[in-house]
């Protein structure tokens, strides 16, 4: 994909313009032009909307795109950052939020056809600290149905910004899609298998998995409660610990939300790896897996060395017997939502391949 090149806002304290490829700058790049003003968020929202308009329709990264409360809100952070108001880092900067995290007034499907006509009317906990720090939400990425392991038929499935047909990995596939493509800074993903991590692997990003409870989930509609993680996925690992920072922390509406304090993550990031243990079963490398990725593996093994960590040989247990387990113990994890109890069902039929037992609890799900 080819980067588009805009010409935006004049610089405020130098009066010259200023050319850059914006779209594929970091969160913390385009936010260090937004508090200098060198850049207005109005003016990178839209370029951000355009790009959109034309690479869209083939990428399929959105469920849903906000370009008009986009565009307010930018207005909005504008104004706020010209009176010496500037919130921090994330002020005026473009992200989407996964379509299984509620944000106000705008659908919450999950991927799904059944929960299409779901409006929520409160934002989730993450999403309304990621405003009040001033992040743009600029879409509901798209996702694989109910977070599990294919895209709904009706909806076009993602497809990889860099070669078209390559995998997105699994059901944070549209925010993995979303931010390589350039449509936004940094996208919020959900991890109850993977589907943080193998989306950012596929896609070229920095995804973290946080510790379980360290970032709530209330407001966020559960795949398995005792398995799901949500986190960002970003451009940059600095940009990564920049939106975790804002979403971790305890939260009196999520009593599984950790109330040890957060660390400062960004500070963490110049401290080096000189006391960094790494674990490796290279077993792990000799089947299954392509030589072109087991190459990768050694090379970032020698990368991390290099760089003071130290590396330990590890014999990990057999993984059959808990890969075996993972699919009872999602379909057995409570569900809290009210709505949730047919959906619930209808995603365990199609888990056990009960087809006319999913067709009869979809049907019940359409006439309420």
């Amino acid at each position: 994909m080819h980067a588009t090149r805009y010409d935006v806002c004049r610089n405020l304290n130098e009066g010259t313009p200023m050319t850059v490829d914006l779209h594929y700058l970091s969160l913390l790049d385009i936010s260090e032009h937004i508090r200098r003003r060198d850049l207005c968020s109005v003016e990178i929202v839209s370029a951000l909307l355009a790009r959109i308009a034309v690479f869209e329709p083939r990428l399929n990264g959105f469920l849903h795109v906000m370009g008009d409360s986009a565009l307010a809100d930018a207005m909005r952070a504008d104004a706020e950052i010209g009176r010496g108001h500037w919130r921090g880092p994330m002020h005026g900067i473009p992200i989407g939020i996964k379509d299984l995290i509620d944000v106000a007034g705008v659908p919450t499907t999950s991927g799904t056809e059944i929960m299409k006509d779901r409006v929520p009317a409160a934002d989730a906990t993450i999403v309304a600290r990621l405003k009040r720090a001033g992040a743009i939400v600029i879409g509901k990425t798209h996702m694989t149905e109910a977070a599990m392991l294919d895209h709904h038929p009706n909806y076009k499935r993602p497809d990889n910004p860099w070669k078209s047909g390559f995998w997105t990995g699994v059901s944070s596939s549209g925010s993995g899609v979303s931010v390589a493509a350039g449509f936004c800074y940094g996208a919020l993903g959900s991890d109850t298998g993977g589907s943080i991590r193998m989306p950012s692997s596929a896609c070229g990003l920095s995804g973290i998995k946080p510790t379980w409870g360290r970032v709530s989930r209330q407001g966020v509609f559960p795949l398995a409660e005792s398995f799901d993680h949500i986190g960002p996925m970003c451009r940059t690992a600095a940009d990564a610990a920049t939106m975790l920072q804002i979403i971790a922390g305890q939260d009196p509406a999520d009593p599984t939300a950790l109330t040890a304090p957060v660390p400062d993550y960004a500070a963490e990031l110049g401290a080096g790896i000189g006391k960094l243990r790494i674990g490796v079963d290279w077993s792990l490398l000799e089947d299954r897996v392509d030589a072109a990725v087991a190459e990768s593996i050694r090379q970032a093994a020698v990368t991390f060395e290099l760089l003071g960590a130290h590396l330990r040989d590890v014999a990990l247990p057999p993984i059959a017997a808990p890969m075996a387990a993972v699919a009872p113990l999602m379909m057995a994890s409570p569900v809290l939502l009210p709505e949730a109890a047919v959906f619930t069902a209808l995603a365990a039929a199609i888990f056990e391949g009960s087809l006319s037992t999913a067709l009869r609890l979809a049907a019940a799900a359409a006439v309420g």
